[in-house]
């Protein structure tokens, strides 16, 4: 599972070849949500309010890029570092 992105504690993760939707991995501690690219509403899991509120904020500023990784991921290609929140 190629990490994509890490901030404040939270990492960012997308499979190869995934299924669909197209979505991300948001892992923080022991807490992790699948993630739609879309509407950025999860598709299963949970992470802490505030954690959910940064991961929500980082995929408004990248949508355009985890749907680039997206199609490079169902090609089997490399995927591209996300700049992190700051």
């Amino acid at each position: 599972m190629p990490q994509i992105s890490r901030f404040f504690g939270i990492i960012i993760w997308m499979y190869y070849n995934d299924h669909n939707p197209p979505h991300f991995h948001a892992e923080y501690g022991e807490a992790e949500a699948l993630m739609r690219i879309d509407d950025l509403s999860i598709l299963t899991g949970s992470l802490p309010p505030r954690v959910l509120g940064f991961v929500i904020e980082w995929g408004t500023k990248h949508k355009q890029e985890l749907m680039e990784n997206w199609e490079r991921g169902r090609k089997n290609e490399s995927l591209l570092p996300i700049e992190p929140l700051q």
